[in-house]
């Protein structure tokens, strides 16, 4: 049976959330809240030094466990348990990370696990050093829609021009990786049509996932009450059923201003991934110019990130991929997992 990891991708405001638990409704697999942990235990790896060392890999896990920026007791797991497992796992960081998700999908009773965080259109690579044999799926929104959705979130403090900068960085990182990856490792689908008619979509999705269909999926309303937190209450429209109520409402929540400046300087995106243009007038001069400021500044913030993440690989302390699932096992040269237990890892 397939046990690849899932990550849902996108960017913020797209209906990750709706399909992370669409997912999460299958009954094999379970696709865990935004966790908050992989991306800065990978950046922290040599903090925690070499994975094969058991002491490192339960100081590890105390980090992902304990640490107020993680969302770990979201999960609903058990705190120590999860430390003598992750201690007992094998010798990799990702092992450690996936320790956690795997005892998440073991709680739902499913053998299989993915993870939901938007950003993760943008660190791929990073995900597949971790686990290399995930499977990414890639929800596109329109990006009018994204826009008006992210400007109205409690917790987004950033201006109009880095909303638009968002819809732009994730379409082009979703470009490279349907350029870059294998078929069966990245898969994109549209909001639009996954609320039009969540039947064909999710059979779709899950023929690429090595899985069958099952109806559960399309009624995601249950799995909300044990997926969602509750303090998330921007995401109380995923207590419902899967509508198309929001799609296109960006002509009444956008400024006439901010619907010129997402379509001069998102049109060929835009047009590219099939949504049509308004005749809405071309952008002001000084809000394309401020548009392309916002986009430099941000690239130039992600090179620098890549540019000391490549430093730090020459000095690692230990294996980073995850030797958790057949796959990632198979890649290593080790066997087969003999079951679920933390007691059972070999190699």
């Amino acid at each position: 049976m397939n046990d690849r990891p899932v990550f849902v991708i996108g960017c913020p405001r797209s209906g990750t959330t709706m399909l992370q638990l669409m997912l999460h409704s299958h009954p094999r697999i379970a696709v865990a809240p935004e966790t908050r942990f992989v991306e800065p235990a990978y950046y922290k790896r040599r903090r925690f030094g070499d994975m094969r060392d058991p002491r490192n890999r339960e100081a590890l896990a105390e980090w992902i466990a304990d640490d107020k920026t993680t969302k770990f007791r979201e999960l609903g797991l058990d705190r120590a348990e999860f430390i003598r497992q992750a201690a007992l796992s094998p010798g990799s960081l990702g092992s450690v990370i996936g320790t956690a998700f795997r005892m998440y999908a073991d709680r739902f009773g499913k053998s299989r696990w993915g993870d939901k965080r938007p950003s993760y259109v943008r660190k791929t690579p990073l995900l597949r050093r971790l686990f290399p044999d995930a499977q990414f799926v890639h929800l596109i929104r329109d990006g009018r829609d994204c826009v008006a959705s992210l400007k109205e979130m409690p917790w987004y403090n950033l201006d109009t021009f880095h909303a638009v900068s968002a819809w732009a960085e994730a379409m082009d990182a979703g470009a490279e990786l349907r350029r870059s990856l294998p078929d069966d490792t990245y898969y994109e689908l549209h909001y639009e049509d996954l609320t039009d008619d969540p039947v064909t979509e999710m059979k779709k999705l899950c023929h690429f996932l090595g899985e069958e269909f099952d109806p559960a999926s399309v009624s995601p309303e249950q799995a909300a009450k044990v997926a969602v937190p509750k303090h998330k209450v921007w995401h109380t429209n995923t207590h419902g059923e899967v509508t198309r109520s929001r799609v296109g409402t960006w002509t009444t929540r956008l400024q006439p201003w901010e619907i010129a400046l997402c379509e001069s300087a998102l049109g060929d995106r835009l047009r590219a991934r099939g949504y049509e243009l308004s005749d809405a007038p071309q952008a002001a001069a000084q809000h394309l110019a401020a548009f392309r400021a916002t986009l430099r500044k941000r690239s130039k913030n992600r090179r620098s990130k890549v540019m000391n993440d490549r430093w730090n690989r020459l000095r690692e302390p230990g294996p980073v991929p995850a030797l958790l699932t057949d796959g990632q096992r198979a890649a290593a040269g080790l066997a087969p997992l003999r079951g679920k237990s933390a007691e059972v890892w070999v190699g």
